[in-house]
């Protein structure tokens, strides 16, 4: 292949091959650079393509703008070969992407931001290191200026309904304020002060343009890129079929305005138990619920089979 570069990465049974083949015009000092293994068994990795248009919540995305196509080939690059997080998450998309959809729908949220929760958790209920919480990672502090209560007993951030129409609550006034949802993905992991402030510092604006520091600038690419793969699967050597999928639970509610003492107790006295209450109520942080006055919680409990 004449002035082009072509690197394979190939995995042997008992070896690893690195084969390159480069033109002697572009980089002279590794040319001929070949090591000659068995290769029977092999595996081969190959680049993905950038496709040669993409949007962002209907915003087109200038692939051919500076540094645009190489952050977007890193990012895809990096989620087509992360095997086992890429596999987790498209699995675990079955079982809440139909709930942040619906959410997104009816709050008026363009349905890639699914795809931010993906970014920020990977659809997990995780604690970052600062002590950014649950599937949207809304940090203690921030949580109830969007109407998400933290208490000794609850912290809605772990309930995935409740927290997902607080970032829709975020991301709609970042757009506001921006006009551009690239913008407002960008300032939910900056902070809209952030991304104000380099916006007028650098006189630009759009995401696309700034310059920012690593993991703000790699943002809103891992999102496009999260999409792309997530989107078409199969085309980045993801087969997965149906049973495998990770798929809603059927729940029941129970309404529940009153102090409970010991959640294990009020588990089995409605046919559960403490691991499935715990499992599909995550927002119940110890083992027992103070109501505050006045306030309703809906407590999840598998949906009672009956013949």
């Amino acid at each position: 292949m004449p002035n082009a570069i072509l690197s394979t990465i190939a995995i042997a049974a008992s070896s690893l091959l690195f084969v390159t083949s480069v033109s002697s015009e572009t980089l002279p000092s590794v040319v001929n650079q070949t090591a000659v293994v068995n290769t029977t068994d092999v595996s081969v990795f190959v680049s993905p393509n950038i496709p040669d248009a993409l949007e962002l919540a209907g915003e087109l995305v200038p692939i051919d703008g500076f540094g645009v196509r190489e952050s977007l080939d890193k990012e895809l690059i990096v989620n087509t070969y992360r095997h086992s997080s890429t596999i987790l998450y498209l699995k675990k998309s079955s079982r809440w992407f139909p709930v942040i959809e619906k959410i997104l729908k009816e709050e008026g949220v363009p349905n890639d931001f699914k795809y931010l929760a993906v970014i920020e958790s990977g659809l997990s209920q995780v604690v970052s290191p600062a002590g950014a919480s649950g599937f949207w990672q809304f940090m203690k502090k921030t949580a109830p200026e969007y109407g998400l209560e933290v208490s000794a007993s609850v912290d809605e951030r772990y309930d995935v309904e409740k927290s997902t129409r607080a970032a829709c609550q975020y991301l709609k006034e970042s757009y506001i304020r921006f006009g551009s949802w690239s913008l407002a993905a960008a300032s939910y992991n900056m902070g809209p002060y952030g991304v104000e402030k380099r916006l007028d510092e650098q006189s630009v604006d759009n995401y696309w343009d700034l310059h920012l520091n690593s993991e703000t600038g790699r943002y809103v690419y891992r999102m496009l890129a999260i999409k792309e793969v997530m989107s078409s699967p199969v085309k980045y050597g993801f087969h997965i079929s149906s049973e495998n999928l990770y798929l809603p639970h059927e729940v029941r509610e129970l309404a529940v305005s009153e102090n409970i003492s010991n959640l294990n107790d009020f588990a089995l006295e409605n046919g559960s138990n403490l691991k499935e209450l715990k499992a599909l109520n995550p927002w119940l942080r110890k083992g027992y619920l103070t109501v505050k006055p006045g306030k309703t919680y809906f407590i999840s409990l598998p949906k009672i089979v009956t013949e």
